[in-house]
């Protein structure tokens, strides 16, 4: 049998409890740490902004073994998704596993595993654990940012707040509100604001980008955009040079289908009059930062209760935000959705120097660990459209790999050679793919699953209707069926 380990989780998120069960039902010894007072990451209600809701349909987001209740709708609220990952760490007896309020403080190296630094109610200790997984996420801690002016701006009367601090409308009811951000929480909030009783609402972007709405010409965008025939059309890592061939002879065809879907875009939500037509075509643009549009965003933006600006804040005046573009905005209250800090704070740095390249990229084999960091690894980096899917597939990649159980278990030099590559594809062919340190597996979902899948021994890996195979999106239940078929653990 497989020695069993003590396994640290870090993080009680999505992620969190994936591992959690993965590794607990391999018979490991597992204590997962949650810094807050409860599960469910950014879906936590007191870390989530009013009408929060997910980008992904409700059967894009969950564990293969627990749909979410038939009575939710197809974008699940906050609350939902908070309460459906509460059922399922209740389904499988996660909340015992996990110590809440209790902080990782620092981790170092011992042989074998990691000796962490924990804090609960003002004291310290250690304890030391065969394997850990971290499993934060790629939205833990908060980009906290600030500009000229900031100070006089807040001593005047003003606030600012991240994204995440906006958690009840009343903050800004009869205010004169500023969002900063061009991602869909800027949005979202933007749009809770203007209907929830702000005096004006101005939002403030860099760049336009390429925005899917939940239905594209009537069509549930799952349906379109989730799929093998559309995926392939990227330029995924690793082709062979007949691969290369044939999509060269394609490319016309590619580049056709990709105009087509700008002009529906551009002409359904009507881009060009609000000047909201991005510069970067969008099979260039495409990754886990492509923005859902927020439902009544562009009616906001039509009726004038929402005005859109070009730009970012130069500085503060007052209770006045000076653009980079010249505007000058009178605000209350500057909401800033800013995004989120990713890293491993708690990681020495010389570890890090090894896990993080100059440029922010991370050095990672199949987005789950490093063979410079032995006895540890990640679960929910592999950021991508389809979170939860996506946190359960590596989480039982990983226990297999921390056990020696995968059916291609990889050598040092293998994850180097294989990391290597996927930088350079990353920088070269595929600059998209470096936001979020290089971590997002989107739009490459079906791909990056079947090297999961082959790397476990999978008897399956795909459905057995070939048309739902290659024109239907990421289906929770095959999945499930797909890891069940891989081997059952060898004795040693």
């Amino acid at each position: 049998m497989v020695k069993r380990k003590t396994v640290a989780i870090i993080g009680g998120g999505v992620s969190g409890l994936a591992a959690a069960k993965a590794f607990s039902e391999r018979g490991h010894h597992v204590t997962g740490f949650e810094r807050t007072h409860d599960f469910g990451g950014v879906w936590e209600p007191s870390r989530s902004y009013p009408d929060v809701q997910t980008q992904s349909p409700k059967d894009l987001y969950c564990f293969t073994d627990h749909p979410m209740p038939d009575d939710y709708p197809e974008w699940p609220k906050g609350p939902q998704v908070h309460a459906y990952l509460a059922s399922y760490a209740e389904k499988h007896g996660l909340h015992q596993l996990f110590r809440l309020n209790t902080t990782v403080k620092s981790m170092q190296p011992r042989r074998p595993g990691w000796t962490l630094t924990l804090e609960a109610e003002g004291r310290e200790w250690t304890e030391a654990f065969d394997f850990v997984v971290v499993a934060t996420g790629q939205f833990s801690d908060k980009n906290v940012i600030t500009h000229p002016g900031q100070e006089s701006f807040e001593a005047a009367g003003g606030r600012v707040l991240h994204s995440s601090e906006y958690t009840d409308p009343a903050m800004i009811e009869g205010k004169r509100v500023v969002v900063l951000g061009g991602s869909k929480s800027a949005t979202d909030i933007a749009v809770n604001a203007a209907s929830g009783g702000a005096a004006s609402v101005d939002w403030v972007y860099l760049e336009p980008v390429w925005r899917v709405p939940y239905f594209v010409a009537g069509i549930n965008f799952k349906r379109l955009l989730y799929m093998r025939a559309q995926e392939q059309q990227f330029n995924a890592w690793g082709k062979t040079a007949l691969q290369r061939a044939i999509a060269a002879l394609l490319k016309p065809l590619v580049w056709v289908n990709f105009r087509g879907l700008e002009a529906l875009l551009k002409a359904q939500l009507g881009l060009k009059k609000f000047g909201l037509v991005p510069k970067v075509p969008i099979e260039k643009e495409v990754s886990c930062s492509v923005p859902i549009v927020t439902p009544g965003l562009f009616e906001a933006l039509k009726a004038g209760t929402i005005r859109n600006h070009q730009g970012t804040f130069a500085h503060y005046d007052g209770m006045t935000v000076h653009l980079t573009g010249g505007a000058r905005l009178e605000v209350d209250v500057a909401i800033l959705a800013v995004g989120w800090k990713l890293g491993v704070p708690y990681l020495p740095q010389e570890f890090q120097d090894k896990l993080i390249e100059p440029d922010g990229q991370y050095r990672t084999y199949r987005l789950a660990v490093n063979p410079d960091l032995p006895d540890m690894g990640f679960v929910g980096f592999n950021s991508s459209f389809c979170t939860v899917l996506s946190a359960e597939m590596i989480a039982n990649w990983l226990v297999r790999y921390a056990d020696g159980q995968l059916a291609r278990q990889p050598s040092a030099a293998e994850m180097e050679a294989n990391i290597e590559m996927m930088l350079d594809w990353r920088r070269r062919e595929r600059p998209a793919a470096q936001v979020y340190g290089g971590l997002c597996s989107a739009p490459f979902h079906f791909k990056h699953f079947d090297e999961l899948l082959a790397d476990m021994g999978a008897r399956k890996r795909k459905r057995s209707n070939p048309l739902a195979e290659q024109f239907s999106y990421p289906d929770y239940r095959a999945y499930g069926a797909f890891l069940a078929s891989c081997p059952q653990y060898r004795a040693e």
